[in-house]
């Protein structure tokens, strides 16, 4: 019988949900070497959190976070909070040996990230940063075909994050407040995008070569109806950058595109062939081989839904059954179990100091935008 693990969660609003929903339900389709136990949910809406913890099945609730720290029966810790509370909570539950998935980006600022990457390397337990968007089938396969060779060498990339939710009627939430998100469209979205070309390409960024960073709506009507607040933080950045083994890259945030409501796009181009993803139709990958016959070449459009050909098939649904976006963070719980039970996950986990990594060209990208200069990675550490 599969040992337990007794995890916990910090955050009961948006990512509360979509956390609570994936262990709860990730027993129940795979396999797996340790089952979980929803043991403990911490949140400060006290009024709610009761409630909250019945739904998803939380056996215990607390407005005290810190009380996770000092329970012994506490094997893992899931933080979803606001980016300024990631630096201080995780470094509370690595200090008591406990295993910590933090939702991204890793912090708000490259001198928390810092510390934290520090403080994994020395802690017992093992982290994981949840970049759910390698956890899309189609986006693994792609891992898959690039690895294999099946586009040769990359040497573009074209990465665009998009949304509509951010208009100026929009509310002052905590993720339009620099000293809590760190950064607006930039942290939320190109985090995902500059994550998924890093693990695509398997390289890391050598330069930032140009940015643009630009809040349009710099007062926003607050939550509670009561007059306006300020809004401080990006509502758009796009950049370029250079890869290490020589690809170029385009990267693009913003939360202003009117009718694109979550549209995280990456393109790569490589000598030998090319391969497209949008999550907006998330099941599907479009591959295109580039040595086949010119009369037949062309995109094809790959249902990546089928059981032992794609990478979690498996455990959901039959062909052309398709999932959607609760699966990626489901798919993700599973394979942070593995890795706590000792065996090897189907896809790369990133942990702190990977996600350190594109926190560097998240600050690079900033920097370039500040300077009106290109930022080579060596300067940002």
């Amino acid at each position: 019988m599969a040992k337990s693990c007794n995890v916990a969660l910090i955050g009961q609003k948006f990512m509360g949900r979509a956390h609570s929903n994936a262990w709860g339900q990730v027993a129940r389709f795979f396999d797996l070497p340790v089952q979980p136990v929803l043991h403990t949910i911490a949140a400060r809406d006290l009024e709610d959190l009761q409630p909250f913890a019945d739904r998803f099945g939380w056996r215990r609730a607390t407005g005290n976070w810190k009380e996770i720290a000092r329970d012994p029966e506490i094997d893992l810790v899931d933080i979803g909070t606001p980016n300024d509370l990631h630096a201080q909570q995780s470094l509370a539950m690595l200090e008591a040996g406990k295993h910590v998935a933090c939702e991204k980006p890793l912090a708000g600022s490259l001198k928390d990230a810092r510390v934290m990457r520090d403080a994994a390397k020395k802690a017992k337990g093992k982290t994981f940063v949840w970049f759910n968007y390698r956890r899309c089938p189609a986006v693994a396969l792609a891992h898959q075909l690039v690895k294999a060779g099946k586009i040769g060498n990359v040497l573009h990339v074209r990465a665009r994050y998009l949304q509509s939710w951010g208009g100026p009627a929009a509310p002052r939430v905590w993720r339009f407040e620099k000293k809590r998100a760190g950064s607006g469209a930039h942290g939320d979205l190109n985090a995902h995008i500059v994550d998924m070309a890093r693990f695509l390409t398997g390289d890391e960024v050598a330069e930032v070569n140009g940015a643009i960073s630009k809040t349009f709506i710099k007062e926003r009507p607050m939550p509670d109806g009561r007059g306006k607040g300020k809004s401080d933080v990006d509502d758009a950045v796009l950049f370029l950058a250079t890869f290490k083994k020589g690809a170029i890259a385009s990267f693009e945030a913003t939360r202003l595109a009117h009718g694109h409501q979550n549209r995280n796009t990456i393109e790569l181009n490589g000598d030998k062939g090319s391969l497209s993803f949008d999550f907006e139709d998330m099941n599907v990958l479009n591959y295109i081989d580039a040595t086949e016959d010119p009369k037949v070449c062309g995109w094809r459009r790959i249902m990546c839904t089928s059981a032992g050909n794609h990478p979690y098939a498996e455990a959901w649904w039959p062909d052309a059954h398709v999932i959607g976006y609760e699966h990626g963070f489901t798919n993700m719980a599973a394979d942070i179990l593995r890795a706590i039970g000792r065996k090897k996950p189907e896809v790369p986990l990133p942990d702190f100091a990977d996600a350190y990594e594109t926190q560097r060209v998240l600050e690079a990208a900033l920097l370039s935008a500040k300077q009106r200069s290109a930022i080579k990675l060596s300067q940002v550490k």
